[in-house]
């Protein structure tokens, strides 16, 4: 994609609030450097992930119209290449993706092969209360990795999409995508998550069934996000929405591949009102790590499966935080990214911070106003221990 190679900005990072001057030494550089990369005007909301060859994989979205219904698009950097590829549209019926709140941005997962599903919400007509239909949408990358196979529906009876779904995969062709939605409920505190998996790949996917053992609702306006480890468990994260006031964020985790999920509650949070938030799952070489926002601060914590307990739980450092993100780096350092002061209809700065093994911060950074409205961040890790923000 040739329009956005001039748009990567190279930040070293010094010291825990200072940044030198932009610099393209940061490529390649010790560990607990940031690379900086700004997608072109208009492009929003970007996804990243890195696949068993080093390419990294990323989707971001374009409005079409006032009423944030647009296109996706993809690209990708494979090592040792200085620019990213052409982009491909993702969603094959044009103008049909949804962007409005950040917290229906589309998510992307590597599977088997190195295949990329992704999912987003997809608008249909306007219905009755004036507003296109949200269903969940969903592609994969052909096996000749040149375009994106034709978008599926994978709602059959689930119905009542709102805030935006997940997926995740795995190296054995599992591939799961989760949502929640109101089916026959009358409001939030009755919403569930719902689960459908593949076992080929994405070539064909099971009737969804309810996540959530417990009758805990769901925050209708909340993201959520899925994730499978190397053991092949697969971990869901969501905003409960029990009697309309209990918006807990709540961690689902399934060791028999969706059949059945355990429950358990990481942080309360008593609010009468959606908070619009985001998660984010990754795996280091610590464990499983999770990303939360409560109360306008965004949480961190390494999750063990066999009890469902939750380690080193710290809020990142600052105020009015939102839409966090976090990725792994081999050497064991982990990076955060989240965004600062964004809120409905308002932009706001981007800001990070890098860890070390035990949670302890290494380095952080700031970068005011780099956010766009309804944008956020995503990142991922290069193999000399170094990270690369995409805004």
């Amino acid at each position: 994609m040739r329009n956005l190679y001039p748009f990567v900005c190279l930040v070293a990072l010094l010291g825990v609030t200072g940044l030198a001057r932009p610099s393209h030494a940061a490529v390649g550089a010790t560990p607990g450097r940031v690379a900086l990369w700004h997608l072109p005007q208009g492009a929003i909301q970007p996804q990243a992930a890195v696949d068993s060859q080093g390419i990294v994989h990323l989707l971001y979205y374009k409005s079409g119209s006032s009423e944030g219904i647009g296109n996706l698009y993809y690209t990708r950097l494979a090592p040792g290449q200085a620019r990213p590829s052409d982009p491909l549209r993702i969603n094959s019926q044009e103008n049909t993706a949804g962007s409005i709140g950040t917290v229906r941005a589309a998510q992307m997962a590597i599977g088997k092969g190195d295949r990329v599903h992704i999912v987003w919400n997809g608008l249909g007509p306007k219905g009755t209360n004036g507003y296109p239909t949200a269903y969940q949408a969903y592609t994969r990358l052909n096996e000749a990795g040149t375009a994106f196979e034709p978008q599926r529906n994978l709602i059959t009876w689930a119905k009542g999409l709102d805030g935006g779904g997940s997926v995740a995969a795995d190296k054995e062709g599992n591939v799961y995508v989760a949502w929640h939605a109101l089916a026959n409920a009358k409001d939030e505190s009755g919403r569930a998550v719902f689960v459908t998996h593949s076992s080929d790949n994405g070539a064909t996917f099971a009737k969804e069934k309810q996540a959530n053992p417990n009758p805990t609702g769901a925050c209708a306006c909340c993201g959520m996000r899925a994730f499978v480890d190397g053991k092949g468990v697969l971990y869901i994260l969501y905003r409960a929405a029990t009697n309309n006031v209990n918006r807990d964020t709540m961690l689902l985790i399934s060791s028999d591949k969706g059949r059945t999920f355990a429950e358990k509650t990481l942080q309360r949070w008593n609010i009468n009102a959606c908070p619009m938030s985001t998660y984010s799952l990754t795996e280091s070489n610590t464990g499983v790590l999770a990303t939360w926002e409560t109360r306008d601060r965004v949480y961190y914590g390494a999750i063990n499966p066999a009890d469902l307990t939750l380690s080193g739980m710290l809020p990142a450092v600052g105020a009015n935080q939102k839409h966090p993100f976090v990725t792994a780096a081999a050497n064991g350092q982990t990076l955060l990214v989240w965004t600062e002061g964004t809120g409905w209809q308002r932009g706001g700065s981007l800001a990070w911070q890098i860890m070390d093994k035990d949670g302890s911060v290494l380095t952080s950074g700031k970068k005011a106003d780099a956010i766009p409205i309804w944008g956020l961040a995503t990142a991922y890790a290069k193999p000399d221990g170094s990270f690369v923000v995409v805004y």
